[in-house]
């Protein structure tokens, strides 16, 4: 049986032009509502464009290249604003408390998420989103695990629903916990998801517990790695199992997170001018807008309202265990 050609560039042009168009808009729109960002604007653009408008079958090739193809892009591209020495000098600091909450994250998931009826697919996403940092680790692990487009952009935006809830929330509960600026910091870098609310959450709070919890929100980021290393040979065994024909390792393995170590080597030996750097970081964030937004476009609402609000659910009780989880830790080791 002969393979199914690959799609030109002239293919996937017109889903490529319809990604970017609504990227710029969200990205634009990000920075008017901070609160918000372009990731989840970009998200929900893609939405509404794709059940409101329905793009025909010729804009398909280039919203599956941007969903796909540029989402591992934006993970690299990451990866050179991820000084490795930046995290090591606080990582030691709060890997305790990032690993109980990331512990906490997945069992919550895998038991709440049983007792939901929630496919495995949708758990992992949901709790891989909670564990590490939001958008960015669900499109780091949805190249490995292949889940339904629909389900990605189900766990980004209840991701994403609970990030617009922490930034709102966690200063006002930190202030009545009395919690220090070294302590709401930690807390805030292990139990939001999404870098961006981290800071904004960290910032509203003070100077220190911005800078702190951003640096916490970093150490976080790197457990991406294990992380997916851990996904893809589970994915390559379940496929040896069974007998899946043209089984490899190396078909399945997550090479875009090799060049995100590399990107951030890079960074951390200084081989990154000073002056390229707000264009890496500004190239980075858009590719990232770029990437869900056309998983936007990729989603069917009609399916995801047929999931019901069980994933909802998850969202907030995986989120709640990691929340909770994290001062517990802090308490316990005199951190509060």
């Amino acid at each position: 049986m002969n393979a199914v050609a690959a799609p030109t560039f002239p293919q996937r042009l017109p889903g490529l032009l319809l990604s970017l168009a609504l990227a710029a808009v969200a990205l634009a729109l990000g920075r008017r509502f901070p609160l918000v960002g372009g990731p989840v604007v970009g998200i929900v653009l893609g939405i509404l464009v794709r059940n409101a408008l329905s793009p025909d079958a010729r804009f398909t090739p280039g919203i599956q290249f941007a969903g796909k193809q540029v989402l591992q892009w934006s993970i690299v591209a990451l990866g050179f604003g991820l000084s490795l020495d930046q995290v090591a000098r606080t990582g030691l600091e709060s890997l305790s408390v990032t690993l109980v909450t990331m512990s906490m994250a997945f069992l919550a998931a895998r038991a709440l998420g049983r007792l939901l009826g929630v496919h495995d697919k949708l758990k992992v996403l949901i709790g891989v989103g909670t564990a590490i940092c939001g958008g960015s680790a669900i499109a780091a692990v949805t190249p490995i695990i292949r889940p339904d487009e629909h389900d990605t952009a189900f766990a980004i935006s209840t991701i994403f629903l609970f990030n617009l809830v922490a930034v709102l929330l966690f200063p006002l509960l930190g202030h009545l916990l009395h919690l220090s600026d070294l302590g709401f910091g930690l807390w805030a870098g292990t139990a939001i998801n999404d870098t961006s609310s981290v800071v904004a959450a960290g910032y509203s709070y003070g100077k220190a517990a911005g800078d702190y919890a951003t640096i916490v929100k970093l150490t976080r980021a790197t457990l991406i790695i294990p992380v997916c290393v851990v996904l893809a040979f589970g994915v390559a065994a379940r496929e040896k199992s069974k007998g899946a024909a043209g089984f490899g390792l190396g078909r399945i393995f997550p090479w875009f997170i090799l060049w995100f170590l590399v990107a951030s080597g890079v960074r951390t030996a200084g081989l990154v001018p000073v002056a390229v750097q707000p264009a890496l970081h500004a190239a980075a964030e858009f590719l990232i807008v770029v990437a869900l937004t056309a998983i936007g476009l990729s989603a069917n609402l009609r399916k995801m309202a047929a999931t019901g609000p069980r994933p909802i659910l998850l969202g907030l009780g995986v989120w709640a265990a990691v929340a909770v989880s994290s001062l517990l830790v802090q308490l316990a080791i005199g951190r509060l």
